[in-house]
């Protein structure tokens, strides 16, 4: 599965002495390729969540499209958008997410819970041995550390196989021994065909990519392989 940006950029409005807008990420083509880890860096600021909340469909582009293996994601309404997302797309959020009122595993199946379908416990559990909370299925996320919170992330972002692979600062805030993890982890994806994109400030994460990107007052510059 192929994520494609052409020519996105995203504008927006604020007053200022000599115009009324900005653009956070300027016109922007990009490939997120199968079975990869693509690294883009930065600092905060510089427009790296802005960018992968559009590729995510999440967040649309003043101009340009976003296709999905040839599917332009913002041609869709949002109803059927949600849909593939929820099934093509994995999102690893900035900070500390999950919901509050549910246990790590019942976290783990939320995107199957959120259209009315049913993941079975088995494939859950997998996820949670995978990343090494498998202890924890019946916690709630207010008894997790910051490392198994993102832990948990990413089992939820991996639960339904999704082709695409979007973290955004995974591992903002974790110990040396937790990021590692995180990292392998991502790594372990691109390795089983995912195409995986990682937002990041870390120096260490530079080992564990294919490619490499810098993002810088919403230019992105400079690939690696």
């Amino acid at each position: 599965m192929e994520l494609r940006a052409e020519g996105v950029s995203k504008r927006f409005f604020r007053n200022s002495k000599n115009t009324n807008y900005f653009y956070a990420v300027k016109a922007t083509d990009f490939v997120l390729p199968a079975g990869k880890l693509t690294e883009i860096t930065g600092r905060s600021g510089s427009g790296k969540s802005t960018f992968l909340n559009i590729l995510s469909g999440l967040l649309e582009p003043t101009e340009g499209k976003v296709l999905l293996d040839g599917t332009d994601l913002y041609a869709l309404a949002d109803g059927p958008r949600s849909v593939l997302r929820n099934r093509s797309i994995g999102v690893i959020p900035q900070g500390q997410t999950g919901l509050h009122s549910l246990t790590v595993l019942e976290n783990v199946k939320l995107p199957y819970a959120l259209y009315g379908e049913t993941a079975a416990d088995e494939t859950a559990m997998a996820l949670l041995e995978q990343v090494g909370i498998a202890e924890l299925r019946d916690a709630y996320p207010n008894e997790l550390s910051g490392g198994e919170m993102r832990r948990l992330a990413i089992a939820r972002a991996l639960i339904r196989k999704p082709g695409i692979l979007l973290a955004d600062e995974p591992t903002g805030d974790l110990d040396d021994a937790n990021t590692q993890t995180v990292l392998r982890l991502l790594r372990q994806a691109a390795d089983a065909g995912t195409a995986v994109l990682l937002v990041t400030h870390e120096r260490e994460a530079a080992a564990y990519a294919d490619c490499i990107y810098h993002m810088e007052s919403g230019v992105l510059t400079g690939e690696t392989v």
